[in-house]
């Protein structure tokens, strides 16, 4: 990893507030890299910065109204802060965002490469960066939305083709596995899915680039490794020549030390026979696959546009369990797509109840503007949306339940990780680690983090994991 010069305390401090995906996050990461390349310095919290770069997600409007409320309560914590807002909110509905209070400037997902010469020119007084700013040709410049609104800078998303890179050391594991996003876009159509016109068109980082991270990466001490992308699977579709994603896990396999290599989230039908071969061939690809399923009905999977069906599913999850009975599989599932039915909804709990799922991300339908969705008739009324919701993600307690209990007693290589702050007055007691097949287990007494342990699975979750005592005395 790069040093990083730090400016004189007279320069503007900044603060990147994340929200929304691992891709998004990895935006954040990038961006935050190339600020402190131009010397900028960061600031310990969003309410200290001078200024504030806002992250933005717009999968549902939920999300919308989070970055709304965090933005109000930034300028009402301190009026002098300037906040930037970008993300894929400020792509959608930059306009929206203009208006706030406290808003400086508003730049889309097209424009987010240009962030650090925008701070550097609107703080610092930068002529030179500001002159190096390319704005849009619709607009030749930051244009508001109306006098009084903030400056904006977007463009056609689909004209981009870069990937922003940098890892994001973050998540869950608080600093302990990175996060590198290689694919970005995606050109598929979900009815339900505004991330391609936010996102653009499907576009890989090239296999030199990832390789080159992932080497520093593993060269800077840290074990595990996380791809991500909007649309994993389709890496290397676009590039030329065209390459395969797994072709690019062996060669990651093969070129680099890293100890274990995670996916973040891949479509079903990129899940196939030899990539799951290749899974059970390696102890250094994590046994976990995040496979969207979004409905167990295939009614409701023909209205949503999504290339399969449940039977193809259900393939890949007994293949998955042919090859790697351990592994943990994960689902998103969205709740109360307009014209789902009480019978679709029985079908989802059925086919997920039936197989052996280990934890759902549910989602409460939200119609998102330009969506194929968007203009469907029979909108389900959002109280039997919340009920629908409920019932999910109850199935989901049980699922995870029920794979805790199926792992309880088995020897498990598990990487240590750094607490969280709402855990961090306990962290005498115990260390939080994580599992291959994606357990989130507790260790007794003090580790350090970013260590492989061997450890038995508890009966329970929550309750503290048994520690081999060899590897207990060598981490000690």
């Amino acid at each position: 990893m790069p040093s990083h010069s730090r400016m004189s305390s007279s320069m503007p401090t900044f603060y990147i507030q994340q929200f929304g995906c691992r891709a998004t996050q990895a935006d954040g990461a990038a961006i935050e890299r190339q600020l402190l390349d131009r010397g900028c310095t960061p600031a310990g919290s969003a309410t200290s910065a001078d200024v504030v770069v806002l992250n933005t997600c717009t999968v549902t409007a939920a999300a919308d109204a989070q970055a709304r409320d965090a933005i109000r309560k930034l300028h009402a914590h301190n009026p002098a802060t300037r906040i930037v807002v970008t993300g894929c909110y400020a792509q959608r509905a930059p306009e929206d965002l203009a208006a706030l209070p406290g808003v400086s400037h508003v730049v889309g997902n097209s424009h987010k490469p240009q962030i650090p010469l925008l701070v550097s020119a609107t703080l610092t007084d930068d002529r030179q960066a500001r002159n190096n700013l390319h704005f849009p040709p619709a607009t030749a410049g930051f244009v508001p939305a109306s006098s009084l609104a903030a400056p904006i800078l977007t463009g056609d998303i689909f004209d981009q083709r870069d990937v922003l890179v940098a890892p994001v050391l973050g998540g869950e594991s608080n600093h302990t596995r990175p996060t590198l996003k290689i694919q970005d876009g995606c050109n598929n159509r979900c009815a339900f899915c505004v991330i391609p016109f936010v996102r653009g068109k499907s576009r890989s980082l090239p296999p030199e680039t990832v390789l080159e991270e992932i080497r520093a990466l593993s060269n800077a001490g840290y074990q595990e490794v996380v791809l991500s992308g909007i649309n994993l699977g389709a890496w290397g579709r676009d590039l030329s020549p065209r390459h395969d994603f797994l072709d690019l896990l062996k060669q990651i396999l093969d070129e680099t030390a890293v100890s274990r290599l995670r996916l973040s989230s891949i479509e079903p039908l990129d899940v196939t026979r030899d990539l799951i071969a290749l899974f059970a061939s390696s102890p250094r690809l994590a046994e976990h696959f995040h496979m969207p399923l979004q409905s167990g009905s295939d009614q409701i999977l023909a209205a949503m546009h999504r290339w399969y069906r449940t039977e193809h599913y259900a393939r890949r999850v007994e293949l998955i369990g042919e090859h790697l009975p351990h592994a943990a599989i994960g689902a998103d599932v969205i709740t109360g797509f307009p014209g789902e039915t009480e019978e679709d909804h029985t079908r989802t709990l059925r086919f997920i109840e039936d197989r052996p799922f280990t934890y759902l991300h549910v989602f409460s339908y939200s119609s998102r503007p330009a969506t194929g969705a968007a203009s469907l008739p029979n909108h389900v009324a959002p109280h039997i949306i919340k009920r629908r919701a409920r019932e999910l993600r109850a199935l989901s307690e049980q699922k995870s339940a029920a794979f805790h209990r199926a792992n309880s007693g088995r020897a498990l290589s598990v990487l240590t990780l750094r607490h969280s702050e709402s855990t961090a007055a306990e962290s005498s007691q115990w260390t939080p680690a994580l599992s291959s097949n994606y357990l989130k287990l507790r260790l007794p007494g003090q580790f350090p983090p970013n260590q492989f342990v061997t450890a038995s699975c508890p009966p329970q979750a929550g309750k503290l994991a048994e520690l081999d005592s060899v590897q207990k005395a060598l981490a000690l």
